[in-house]
């Protein structure tokens, strides 16, 4: 499941970077945001409460719907006429939530992809940081953070979400 939702939290970083820095309009990137909000948050509720759930799937839920909330926030404020600043907010809630994540995954990682996990999160906790500055501190860092998104949306999610969906890492 992991490998499924990093595919789609790939793509939906790399355009919402794309839509950053200009290249995509307001109302079309809702969309990726939309899907990739419902895949993450389908996944979520099958570690929940599917077949076998247990406290590590639990938390792996709960984790995955910081994502699932991004985007569907993202998406929503496309439709409205806001500002962001509750979203930036909350960027900042999981921006603080990421860096115990990473320091965790990084002290339980026994495989280069354990570590790599944990550098994800700690890559995630940065940029979510980011979104907190630019929208509820109103930094003029959106082309910086445009770039950073589709560079960590490649990084830090399409390529191990394409590797584990090919079995290529386990």
């Amino acid at each position: 499941m992991l490998g499924l939702a990093l595919l789609w939290v790939g793509a939906v970083l790399f355009l919402n970077g794309l839509w950053l820095m200009g290249r995509i309009g307001d109302r079309e990137i809702a969309i990726i945001n939309i899907f990739s909000g419902g895949v993450t948050l389908l996944v979520s509720l099958y570690l929940a409460f599917g077949p076998g759930n247990n406290l590590a799937g639990q938390q792996a839920a709960g984790l995955t719907l910081l994502f699932s909330f991004t985007y569907l926030w993202v998406a929503y404020n496309r439709f409205q006429d806001v500002d962001g600043r509750g979203l930036g907010w909350y960027s900042l809630f999981v921006a603080i939530t990421a860096v115990p994540v990473a320091i965790t995954t990084l002290q339980g990682a026994g495989s280069l992809w354990g570590y790599w996990f944990g550098l994800c999160w700690a890559a995630w906790a940065v940029l979510w940081f980011m979104f907190f500055l630019l929208l509820a501190m109103q930094k003029p860092i959106a082309k910086l953070t445009g770039a950073v998104t589709c560079i960590q949306g490649i990084v830090t999610a399409w390529l191990p979400g394409y590797l584990l969906l090919g079995g290529y890492i386990a």
